[in-house]
């Protein structure tokens, strides 16, 4: 069978057996069932999912990541586990690129992190505390990219991620009749100002980032109640890191100064933080490198810049000496990563292989 044959085969399977986030187990005894059959030392985890493997020999290691898990979400009226991010493609196409690198000669030790929970933005701060980037001088990430980023048939050396965090908040107030507002402290109140707070929290226009309500649960069936309690969510975006952690800042102190204003008590939690990408400039010339070896000048697209997010970059904020980027492949992804019909031209699964086995060959052999 050919590699590339295989490689849609992989995808057929990973596609229909989707697992979410730290629930990748049975992806994880697919994924050492393959190495397995392909001799290649591989170890996984007592306490949490997820495959490492290496091939080749030396005292340097260039690795490579690919995110195991699926979301969770409604397809066609019922939830359920879903490839809609492509995660499905990135585990094989990360096994494509091992399978022909087997037929190579390599010039150092190469990595194969299947990493579990991206989506959940700490999957890999658990395989940085497994060791998983030990002595690694190099990463590499592979991604689908949606049609509005680049076309199917070109490939990028680097996605510049942006930063994400996310807020939950409780709003605690008091009751009330509707026709006595004045004995309640209506918790809407203070949620529509945070709503227009947000609006008026500025950075320089060179600065790309965004902060907005994504969820507000108030009130119960009886329309006469003024609600006490509310829940609301924001999602905090910030092209660079720096700006994201002011604007978490400046949210901080709005809400601490809206809740005094209206006489409530608003209870905070930040979660899910992710930071933006720190791009290697000599990584990405050697995915570039690569990209006019294995496909061609033709199929080479300019680095993609995204207010999208990727827990990959937690590598490289623990490791800033870490020469670290992601490749993104045009798959003419349609309509969207995360929408529950997504689908994409399956020819880029091979293509995307070809570039990464050649990025880490050439990274291999790169002082």
């Amino acid at each position: 069978m050919s590699i590339e044959k295989q490689i849609g085969e992989w995808f057929g399977h990973f596609h229909a057996h989707p697992e979410i986030s730290w629930k990748e187990v049975e992806t994880t005894k697919k994924i050492s069932e393959i190495l397995t059959e392909m001799n290649v030392p591989h170890h996984t985890f007592d306490d949490v999912t997820g495959v490492v493997a290496e091939i080749g020999e030396g005292d340097r290691i260039i690795a490579v990541r690919a995110d195991i898990d699926a979301l969770w979400q409604e397809v066609d009226g019922v939830y359920r586990a879903n490839h809609s991010c492509g995660h499905d493609a990135n585990m094989s196409i990360v096994l494509g690129a091992l399978s022909y690198l087997q037929e190579q000669t390599l010039g150092s030790r190469i990595r194969f992190i299947f990493q579990p929970a991206e989506e959940k933005g700490n999957g890999a701060k658990s395989m940085i505390e497994r060791g998983a980037i030990d002595g690694v001088s190099h990463l590499f990430g592979v991604h689908l990219r949606p049609q509005e980023e680049i076309p199917f048939g070109k490939v990028s050396p680097a996605i510049h991620h942006g930063a994400a965090i996310f807020l939950e908040g409780k709003v605690k107030g008091a009751d009330a009749h509707g026709a006595r507002p004045q004995q309640g402290k209506n918790a809407l109140d203070p949620i529509f100002a945070i709503a227009q707070f947000l609006k008026t929290i500025y950075f320089s226009p060179y600065e790309a980032y965004s902060a907005k309500l994504t969820k507000v649960q108030a009130g119960g069936d009886s329309l006469n109640i003024i609600p006490g309690n509310a829940l609301f969510a924001i999602d905090a975006r910030a092209q660079s890191n720096s700006v994201l952690n002011e604007l978490k800042e400046r949210i901080d102190a709005g809400i601490h100064s809206i809740a005094e204003l209206h006489g409530v008590d608003i209870e905070l939690n930040w979660s899910d933080y992710t930071p933006a990408a720190e791009v290697s400039e000599e990584a990405a010339s050697i995915a570039k490198e690569a990209i006019f070896e294995s496909v061609g000048e033709e199929a080479f697209a300019p680095a993609i810049i995204t207010s999208g997010s990727d827990d990959f970059h937690f590598y490289t904020i623990h490791n800033p000496d870490l020469k670290a980027a992601m490749i993104g492949v045009g798959a003419d992804l349609g309509p969207g990563l995360h929408h529950p019909n997504m689908t994409f031209n399956q020819d880029a699964l091979d293509m995307g292989a070809k570039v990464l086995a050649a990025t880490l060959a050439t990274a291999s052999f790169f002082r």
